[in-house]
């Protein structure tokens, strides 16, 4: 679920704030009013880890798996929405710095023998993440780039994101190419709208695939791409702006 609105943007008196300060453990007395006091006012929600923030008296705490509040050492006020810190002529957004740090480590923490992979014949030089569906325009449209995003170097790891849900025929589409003996072969035949016999195995990963999209990585549309480094890219690039991006 998601518990708030838009995140808002922290301006004014709360950026002097920002400080170098470290993360570090917060005492458990605290932590535990903290939560015990969100949870209190929404126990639907789900509660992370209390961490200490940059700013000395406020605390984040995760919601949801995606959101962050910057809660107050009493847990009866917090503000919502990304840490910034004012540097010369320039913000660092620190909450997406985090973000992308904890995307790379759930991604490293996937099975890649689940996922759908195009690999270079030569040296990988990178690789990218995309949650895909088969019936997406622009998901066709990287499909067709990745014989060339391989002979750059780049390695296309497929993730499953019915857009319509589980229940919808993208979904039987779909995990068809992952039930399929040659899942490469016919998730290509899927993209290219070739007539494929519709097959769904038990114990296929696109539900899983689907609620990670949802929940970890906040996809709204297909494709998703997401970065070695953990950044994501909601939508198409073309591989000239791949291979930069990716620093290649």
């Amino acid at each position: 679920m998601i518990l708030f609105n838009k995140p808002l943007m922290m301006i004014g008196a709360l950026l002097a704030l920002l400080g170098q300060g470290a993360y570090g453990a917060v005492d458990a007395e605290v932590a535990k009013n903290i939560k015990a006091r969100l949870h209190a006012a929404n126990p639907k929600a789900s509660y992370g880890e209390v961490r200490e923030s940059p700013i000395s008296g406020l605390y984040e705490v995760e919601v949801d798996g995606s959101s962050t509040l910057f809660v107050s050492k009493d847990g009866g006020h917090f503000v919502f929405g990304d840490l910034y810190q004012v540097g010369s002529g320039s913000l660092v957004n620190l909450s997406e710095e985090r973000r992308t740090k904890q995307r790379v480590e759930v991604m490293e923490e996937q099975d890649l023998g689940e996922m759908i992979v195009f690999s270079p014949k030569g040296e990988t030089k990178a690789h990218i993440y995309v949650f895909t569906d088969v019936d997406c325009g622009y998901c066709r449209k990287l499909h067709q780039d990745v014989p060339e995003l391989n002979r750059r170097g780049i390695e296309v790891r497929y993730l499953a994101f019915p857009r319509a849900g589980l229940n919808s025929l993208g979904y039987r589409k779909i995990a068809t190419a992952w039930c399929a003996e040659d899942r490469n072969k016919t998730l290509t035949a899927l993209k290219n709208r070739e007539n494929v016999s519709l097959d769904v195995c038990k114990n296929n990963p696109v539900a899983k695939q689907y609620k990670l999209g949802n929940e970890v990585f906040d996809v709204r549309g297909t494709p998703t791409i997401v970065m070695q480094d953990g950044t994501v890219v909601p939508g198409y690039l073309p591989p000239d702006t791949m291979v930069k991006a990716l620093g290649i």
